[in-house]
């Protein structure tokens, strides 16, 4: 029997990509200006508060009041965000369609915006048919890697936290998920992954060459 029962993924950046730069290039098209607004004015760091739940009406309408020259740029953000967000990473649909396939439970826990996950989620339903459950840190108002996100998904999973594997692309979220007793994988790419999982029993061991 496998030590892991079920599997948790993180979804920007493991199951897809995700690149803000894409919602703007085309209308910041000088690569230094391109820089600078998405390090000033749209940082990661005041997009993280859509994540623990804040509105985009408030968040943006503070930057519009300390960056008014942007004031046509900043909405679009909230306009297009999942824009930004895709394609599919490279190998990982083959190994979701096939743990699926093997009726491993599946689960996801992301830093999302409540706002902009309905849209993302129904753009991508066949990817996510698979999955039993998502948590979604804008509705909970919590984030990764608070190991209260992690607590209340094992609980909503039902899942004790031994069972469950849980694979991340940032090392504080892994190290939020292990503070919790939960297995951890740093997600690189899809094939490293796969290795993981078959270490686990979760799909067939890749033969040797």
């Amino acid at each position: 029997m496998a030590d892991i029962a079920a599997v948790i993924f993180d979804v920007g950046q493991v199951l897809y990509h995700w690149n803000p730069r894409v919602l703007f290039e085309r209308l910041i098209p000088d690569d230094q200006a391109l820089d600078a607004f998405l390090r000033d004015v749209v940082p990661a760091h005041w997009h993280f508060q859509h994540d623990a739940g804040r509105p985009f009406a408030q968040t943006s309408a503070e930057r519009i009041a300390l960056f008014p020259e942007h004031a046509a740029h900043i909405p679009i953000w909230g306009e297009r965000f999942n824009d930004s967000v895709g394609p599919v990473v490279d190998g990982m649909a083959q190994i979701v369609a096939d743990l699926a396939a093997r009726d491993v439970p599946l689960y996801a826990l992301t830093n999302y915006s409540a706002e902009f996950w309905p849209a993302f989620r129904a753009r991508e339903a066949a990817m996510f048919a698979p999955f039993r459950d998502i948590v979604v840190s804008g509705e909970e108002r919590l984030v990764k890697p608070d190991p209260a996100i992690y607590a209340l998904a094992l609980a909503r999973f039902g899942l004790r936290a031994e069972q469950a594997i849980f694979i991340d692309d940032r090392e504080d979220n892994i190290a939020g998920a292990r503070q919790v007793g939960m297995h951890g994988h740093l997600f690189s790419d899809a094939p490293t992954l796969r290795a993981e999982l078959a270490t686990h029993g979760l799909l067939p061991a890749i033969p040797a060459l």
